[in-house]
């Protein structure tokens, strides 16, 4: 297939591409910056000028393909509401040209858009008022269009995508111990966060482009739920650091700011068990717990400890 993809070069993005090259397929990929486009030709793939704004270019990518994967995601997090509406108008734009053709529409979303406290499944809806609501809009344009002949599907993907390189929420957890000289979880530690290797999600995203049925949902975990002292235990251990738990008032000013606060408090375990049976994935690479004791994550990447 000739796949035309957003978000190509972001965290996960490369070795999506990566993986879809090496099975086979053609990649065209939207580059909103020269660094972008250099990127994607070192991974093989054809750059497509253009941004989630520039609705004539993700037109024009969409209409050229045979399929789309969607996985870019940005704007101001001040401004959720206008982050929803940039992201379900850019699932629109890219989901009509494949109308009645049967092509496939992936679009990415994530876990923590599930209801808290226990475990969810594919089978479960989303939390219209939980702390990824803004999520759930693009969701419902990407599995609109499975009635209306597009073989649309949906991936949730874990909170923590780790892997080497990593920018998200577990580098960020690190570079506040670093800072702050203590490694902290809220309150007993005992909330629950789901995990996958960035190269495992690469199979997943393959497959669903390959074989998942219009309308599937799709749960990207590897691990349903590792405990997040366990984390913040194991960041503490390798860094000689003592751990301490903190109360929601003392998250709030702790971690970076109060959102990330709630988000690393968030009990959100999920099942991939549905996915796993429905497309024959099967998750092989290192857990988030040995990434941390023999991955990069603890090397210095910044004065932070980021990259």
């Amino acid at each position: 297939m000739h796949v035309f993809v957003t978000g190509g070069t972001g965290q996960t993005g490369p070795a999506i591409v990566a993986e879809l090259i090496a099975a086979g397929h053609t990649v065209t990929g939207l580059a909103r910056s020269d660094a972008a486009a250099a990127r994607l030709r070192s991974l093989g793939a054809t750059p497509h000028p253009g941004s989630l704004d520039d609705l004539d270019s993700l037109r024009s990518g969409a209409e050229a393909a045979d399929a789309v994967l969607h996985m870019a995601y940005g704007g101001d997090f001040s401004d959720p509401d206008d982050m929803m509406r940039r992201d379900r108008t850019a699932i629109e734009t890219l989901g009509r040209p494949l109308e009645h053709s049967g092509k496939p529409l992936v679009v990415t979303s994530g876990t923590l858009v599930m209801p808290a406290g226990r475990e969810s499944t594919e089978h479960d809806e989303p939390d219209p008022t939980g702390i990824a609501a803004f999520r759930v809009a693009g969701e419902r344009a990407c599995l609109d269009f499975a009635n209306r002949g597009v073989r649309a599907s949906v991936v949730r993907l874990a909170p923590t995508v780790h892997g080497p390189e990593d920018h998200g929420f577990i580098p960020m957890l690190i570079g506040t111990a670093r800072k702050t000289g203590v490694s902290a979880y809220v309150g007993d530690g005992s909330n629950r966060w789901p995990a996958v290797h960035r190269l495992d999600a690469a199979v997943l995203f393959r497959l669903a482009l390959e074989q998942a049925p219009a309308g599937s949902v799709l749960h990207g975990v590897a691990e349903s739920g590792v405990t997040f002292r366990s984390i913040a235990e194991t960041i503490a251990r390798r860094l000689g650091l003592p751990t301490v738990s903190l109360t929601p008032d003392e998250a709030a000013t702790h971690f970076v700011s109060p959102f990330m606060a709630v988000v690393y408090a968030f009990d959100g375990p999920v099942s991939s068990s549905h996915t796993r049976e429905l497309l024959g994935w099967s998750p092989v690479h290192p857990t988030l717990l040995e990434d941390l004791e023999h991955g990069d994550y603890l090397t210095e990447r910044g004065p932070a400890g980021l990259s």
